[in-house]
């Protein structure tokens, strides 16, 4: 796209303040539909690149800045046409031409030097999701999908399942699906379905970004305590999804998981009609006839119009299966066909990180996944069972983020952790943020998995633990790694390693 003159900004500039939504933005002039000059600081985020992309896709020119970059968000924006400076300074902002709007990612401090350059300027600003509502959700019907679990796959699922249906969905996914070509697209259909994130939106923005995303259909997933650096209770995370329930009109719809209470109670507060989905048969959506299996789950559902519709998923577990069943809801209450949904769901094929197997080295199987939280963390090992029935598995697990790494989660991760074979933990990432008393004691993890039967160890660095994984792994195995970021690229190492270990067995 061609960019825009530096008159060309100056002419749509007028003094005073803009407001996008109830934030009130500092700057110059009114945002309006007109071609912008938008820069991105930290453009690289999971969530900022797509939106990147998307921005670029409605025509505006788009420019940013981050660290150093890698796949897959480097070759994303790269496809798009938009490359990134490297390292965060303040004339990149002071250059003409200046920006017409900035927006920040919310790993961005106040004290980054861009962002003081930006404020300096008085330069309009928006968090991400302000960027999102703002562009892409005004005059759409978002359907969201929030919850402390399982939010990327569903939102995935659900973005394939009204593609499947012809309904041309936008959607933003924080995650990569396997049957999309790519993560977001801004569609022509009434929908645009997001993943609504309960973390925090930037440093000037601190509620959740699920605030912004003005709901017509949301879908709740559960209600867990999470982000202890944000909510220093349940109680507190609680409200924020009262609000984000609060949010739906009249005419929209909740989703919601009826075998959690605390959800049921949550979902009190709804001005619209609610559909209950989980395994309990009190539910109004709820599996008859389930059957798990090393290729998936079938089971049926009584559908009102359709009668009883068998549906068959090829990604295992019964969190998956509960997912399933909340898109099925959310597509049936929009009018699509079931036997539509029920072959969408049927070709779902995941997301990236989600149960990913890697690849498969002399009967050793190399498996991804994104699970942190211990429910997300057993539920996984649950799903690896079913999918590898009979064999070993080996977890390899890092205490990612700030809560994962706390003290308070020591029982459930004990219990979770009882579903697998093997565990071994890698260091705790924030171990410095954390005092001794909050910080998980894995040494005291480790004695109490081993008094379960479970063959655990913790070792003070990732290299130490690959090297015994690899010392330990044996035909048959599913090694799991399990953290909520890079894990030092982990499960790629370990299969590259056996891979050069079968190369230097076979050499002559």
């Amino acid at each position: 796209m061609e960019m825009l003159t530096s008159q060309r900004r100056c002419r749509q500039r007028r003094p005073g303040k803009i407001r996008v939504k109830a934030a009130k933005i500092r700057g110059y002039g009114r945002l309006s539909d007109n071609s912008l000059d938008i820069y991105l600081i930290a453009i690289g985020g999971t969530g900022m690149a797509p939106l990147a992309c998307l921005l670029k896709d409605l025509g505006h020119h788009v420019r940013g800045v981050d660290g150093p970059l890698y796949p897959p968000m480097s070759t994303l924006l790269e496809s798009a046409g938009i490359e990134p400076l490297e390292g965060y300074e303040a004339f990149h902002l002071k250059a003409e031409p200046r920006p017409d709007l900035v927006i920040v990612g919310n790993a961005v401090p106040k004290i980054n030097p861009e962002v003081r350059q930006a404020e300096e300027l008085d330069l309009p600003r928006l968090s991400m999701p302000q960027a999102l509502s703002r562009f892409l959700l005004t005059d759409r019907k978002p359907l969201v999908v929030s919850g402390t679990h399982g939010k990327t796959t569903t939102t995935s699922m659900a973005a394939w399942v009204y593609h499947r249906a012809g309904q041309e969905p936008g959607y933003l996914v924080g995650g990569i699906p396997m049957n999309l070509s790519q993560s977001f697209r801004i569609g022509s259909g009434p929908r645009f379905i997001v993943e609504g994130d309960e973390y925090n939106a930037a440093y000037f923005d601190r509620g959740p970004k699920f605030l912004h995303y003005q709901p017509h259909t949301l879908i709740l997933t559960s209600v867990e305590y999470d982000h202890a650096d944000l909510y220093p209770t349940h109680e507190t995370l609680l409200e924020a999804y009262r609000k984000l329930v609060a949010l739906l009109p009249e005419d929209g719809l909740l989703v919601a998981f009826g075998d959690d209470d605390q959800v049921r109670e949550i979902s009190q507060g709804a001005a619209c009609k609610t559909v209950f989905f989980g395994l309990d048969p009190e539910n109004d959506v709820s599996p008859i006839d389930l059957e798990g299996a090393a290729d998936g789950s079938r089971f049926h559902l009584e559908d009102g119009e359709g009668g009883r519709v068998e549906l068959c998923l090829q990604v295992p577990g019964e969190h998956n299966l509960t997912n399933a069943l909340a898109v099925w809801a959310a597509a049936r209450h929009d009018g699509i066909p079931a036997a539509t949904v029920a072959e969408a769901l049927g070709s779902f094929a995941g997301s990236k990180r989600r149960l990913e197997e890697i690849g498969e080295v002399d009967e050793v199987v190399v498996v991804d996944d994104f699970a942190h939280h211990p429910t997300a963390v057993e539920k996984s090992l649950q799903g690896l069972r079913q999918r590898y029935p009979g064999r070993r598995i080996v977890a390899l697990f890092e205490p990612r983020s700030l809560t994962a790494g706390r003290s308070f989660f020591h029982s459930a991760y004990r219990k979770s952790f009882k579903g697998a074979d093997v565990v071994f933990f890698a260091p705790i990432f924030h171990a410095g943020r954390l005092g001794k008393d909050d910080r998980l004691n894995l040494n005291r993890l480790v004695d109490g998995l081993r008094l379960a039967g479970v063959d655990a160890h913790a070792y003070g660095r990732i290299d130490d633990l690959k090297s015994e994984a690899l010392n330990e792994a044996r035909p048959g195995d599913v090694l799991v790694t399990m953290s909520s970021g890079s894990f030092e690229g982990l499960a790629q190492r370990l299969l590259a390693a056996l891979q050069e270990r079968k190369r230097t067995d076979l050499a002559p």
